[in-house]
């Protein structure tokens, strides 16, 4: 019983921590990103550099973290509640007989889908002060913005506009993901190869080098198929933000909206270079730091329970 509660704490602290990790490390790709999703007026027709050079002029060094004290309070819970739940869900899985790829996909979609049920208001709370510029600001803090949209915008729910995108892009984007990464991590380790070693235990464990290459291409491939479903959900995180908001009303409606608009290029797809240029390392440093985490901690409580 001790142990299994080690391992859950174990894994609620290294999820939390590599997940804070991963987003402060491509926090201005994450912003700009949102700027470019919802076509924001002063960079929807500049490219990655001349936006990131114009935030810097306009806005100083601290412009390419707005937003980002919300993201922290997210991302640690959200991060921790994910990986402890898919821990969870496999093993509830496994017991079932889930315990091939299908295990994984299901296991990888309903904990990004749990994560998410549980942080979703901080999401939207960080997108509003994303999406502000310099002397435009319309909220002034984490508190004003959930004041503002509960008072102006239709209550609690409101928090939770683009709930349905977001929940259905967590099968490609969390399912998939984990599903890939610990499919090509479980082949890798099976080879015993220059991309794995040997810790304390004698367990055969990913490298830092391995577990960042195979974080990208998990985050990559994770993240194209689930695209569309994101520029969706921001398109509706920000309908109270934008003038034309209204026209983002229901999951599908924003969709068709989006596609009829500025078709699947510069609409569904919008921002997807710099949004590779953000998950690819996001992803990669993400589950990296996980592995190292859980190792670096697991070595810890092996040696004061020897005590």
């Amino acid at each position: 019983m001790e142990a299994k509660a080690d391992h859950v704490l174990l894994t609620f602290v290294a999820g939390g921590l590599s997940t804070c990790c991963a987003k402060t490390s491509t926090a201005p790709l994450e912003r700009l990103k949102i700027l470019f999703q919802a076509q924001n007026e002063h960079y929807k027709n500049m490219g990655v550099f001349r936006a990131l050079k114009t935030i810097y002029h306009k806005e100083g060094p601290l412009g390419y973290y707005r937003g980002n004290g919300a993201l922290m309070l997210r991302v640690f819970p959200y991060g921790a509640v994910q990986f402890v739940s898919y821990e969870q869900y496999k093993k509830a899985l496994n017991s079932l007989y889930f315990n091939g790829a299908l295990g994984k996909l299901l296991s990888g979609s309903l904990a990004g889908i749990t994560a998410c049920s549980l942080t979703y208001p901080l999401d939207v709370v960080r997108s509003r002060l994303a999406f502000q510029v310099a002397d435009e600001e319309i909220y002034c803090g984490i508190c004003h913005v959930i004041r503002q949209i509960i008072t102006t915008e239709g209550g609690f729910a409101a928090l939770y506009r683009g709930y349905a995108a977001t929940a259905l892009s967590m099968i490609p984007a969390v399912g998939f993901g984990f599903f890939t990464y610990e499919s090509i991590k479980d082949f890798i380790l099976s080879m015993s190869g220059p991309l794995t070693k040997k810790n304390r235990e004698g367990q055969v464990v990913l490298t830092p080098v391995g577990g960042l290459l195979w974080g990208a291409v998990a985050g990559a491939s994770s993240q194209t198929v689930a695209y569309p479903l994101d520029v969706v959900r921001r398109r509706m995180q920000l309908a109270g933000a934008v003038s034309d908001g209204y026209k983002y009303s229901g999951c599908i409606n924003t969709f068709v909206t989006v596609y009829l608009e500025d078709g699947v290029r510069k609409g569904l797809y919008r921002g997807l270079s710099i949004n590779y240029l953000r998950v690819i390392p996001q992803v990669a440093v993400m589950l990296s730091v996980y592995e190292l985490t859980k190792q670096f901690l697991s070595t810890d409580m092996t040696t004061v329970r020897s005590e």
